[in-house]
C-alpha cells in the first residue's frame, strides 16, 4: 500500500504516518515544513522496514503541487491511498483577523485540499480500490460563532466528501470525512482545550486512537467517522435543536473559553 499524507510533519499527520508505517506501508509524507520531514523520516525508516519519501510542498501552489506528483511518477509511487491532513484556522472572531488569515484559511482547507485529491486521483494505481480521507472536524457539524470561517470550510470539506464518494464509487474509490473534536497537536491547540475546561478534555480525541480508526473505517468503506461517544452524542442532539439556538449555545461557550485562552 502506498499512501500519501499531506501535513505530515507534526499532529495528526505524524500520527497517521506511524500508523501507516506499523501496518507495513509505504509512504509520501509532504508538509511545508521541510526540516521537520526530514528529521520524522529518519526517525521512521530507523523502527520500520518501510519506504519513505518526503518532499516539502506548498499545497496552495499549483507549481509546486504539480511537482510532487511528477516526484512520485519519477519514482514509480503510484497511489493508493490519500490522507488529507493539512489544514489551517486563525482562532477570534472574524472582524477580529485581517482579511488575508480570513482568506488563507480558504485556501488551505478548501482549495489547496480539492487541489490535492484532484491530482492524487491522477497518480492513484490502476485496476486497484483507492481510498480519500479528509481531515473535517465535528466543528463542520454546527454553525460556530467565533470559529465561523474554520467551521464553514470543515462544513464544506464534509459534505464535498459524502458527495465525491457517491460519484466515485462506481470508479472503486472510497471516501471517508473524519470529524474530530478538539487534538492535542501543538502547544496552541492544547490551551484552547484547557481553556474550555470539562468540554475541551471531555471532547478531545487521542491522536494515536482517532489514526488507526480512521485507517481502519477507511478500508472498510465506512463514509464518516465522529470519534468518541460523546462527539456522536452531540452531532445528534445538534441536529435536533434549532441552528440559531446552537448557535447561541455554542457563542457563550467560545466566548467564555477565548477569553480564559487569549487572558
Amino acid at each position: 500500500m502506498n499512501v500519501l499524507i499531506t501535513g505530515a510533519s507534526g499532529g495528526l499527520g505524524r500520527a497517521f504516518a506511524i500508523d501507516c508505517a506499523q501496518r507495513g506501508y509505504d509512504l509520501l509524507l509532504t508538509d511545508i515544513n521541510e526540516s521537520g520531514l526530514n528529521t520524522f523520516k529518519q526517525g521512521l525508516l530507523r523502527q520500520y522496514d518501510i519506504t519513505v519519501h518526503v518532499l516539502a510542498c506548498d499545497l496552495t501552489e499549483d507549481d509546486e503541487v504539480a511537482s510532487l506528483m511528477d516526484y512520485a511518477k519519477a519514482h514509480g509511487f503510484d497511489l493508493d491511498m490519500v490522507l488529507n491532513v493539512a489544514g489551517l484556522d486563525h482562532e477570534g472572531a472574524f472582524t477580529q483577523r485581517t482579511f488575508k488569515q480570513i482568506s488563507s484559511i480558504l485556501h488551505l482547507n478548501i482549495e489547496a485540499t480539492l487541489r490535492m485529491t484532484y491530482q492524487a486521483l491522477t497518480q492513484r494505481r490502476q485496476n486497484s480500490r483507492f481510498y480519500i480521507v479528509f481531515v473535517s472536524s465535528l466543528a463542520s457539524l454546527y454553525p460556530m460563532p467565533l470559529k465561523a470561517t474554520y467551521a464553514a470550510s470543515k462544513r464544506f470539506l464534509l459534505d464535498f466528501s459524502i458527495a465525491l464518494g457517491q460519484e466515485l464509487r462506481p470508479h472503486n474509490v472510497s471516501v471517508l470525512s473524519l470529524c474530530p473534536g478538539g487534538l492535542a497537536t501543538t502547544k496552541e491547540a492544547l490551551r484552547g482545550i484547557a481553556a474550555q475546561n470539562f468540554w475541551g478534555s471531555a471532547t478531545t480525541n487521542k491522536l494515536e486512537k482517532v489514526a488507526h480508526r480512521t485507517i481502519a473505517y477507511a478500508l472498510h468503506g465506512r463514509h464518516v467517522y465522529i470519534p468518541g461517544i460523546l462527539n456522536r452524542t452531540l452531532s445528534i442532539l445538534g441536529k435536533m435543536v434549532p441552528t440559531e439556538i446552537v448557535a447561541r449555545l455554542l457563542y457563550s461557550r467560545w466566548s467564555k473559553a477565548q477569553k480564559q485562552w487569549q487572558a
